[in-house]
């Protein structure tokens, strides 16, 4: 084997070996939305009802007092999640999930308004 070729092995299995190292975490964003897709679908909901807020302000379709309420009941909305998740072990159960998407949907309706 000549230098060139087992440098050019060593860089192609060091490349392979990166690639097989970052995509392994692309089939799930991390270990804790792998086992927690409840309490994954809760926060990225509010996340996204976040920025619909931002985005109001910003166009101008709604106050700043608006949107701290909006705000308030949306950290209010998460701190019942947590909850939930602690009294449960780490997780949130179908009940509460669907009580949990209610208020946000009470929230959800307030902010096109």
């Amino acid at each position: 084997m000549t230098n060139t070729f087992r440098t050019l092995l060593t860089a192609t299995a060091a490349t392979l070996a990166l690639a097989a190292f970052s995509a392994a975490p692309a089939s799930a964003d991390n270990a804790w939305q792998a086992h927690h897709p409840r309490r994954e679908q809760i926060n990225t909901r509010l996340a996204r009802q976040n920025r619909r807020i931002h985005h109001e302000v910003r166009e101008g379709e709604m106050s700043r007092a608006q949107a701290a309420r909006l705000h308030r009941a949306d950290r209010r909305i998460r701190l019942t999640e947590r909850r939930m998740a602690r009294r449960n072990g780490g997780y949130v159960t179908k009940a509460q999930q669907r009580r949990l998407n209610w208020r946000e949907n009470h929230v959800s309706r307030r902010i096109g308004k």
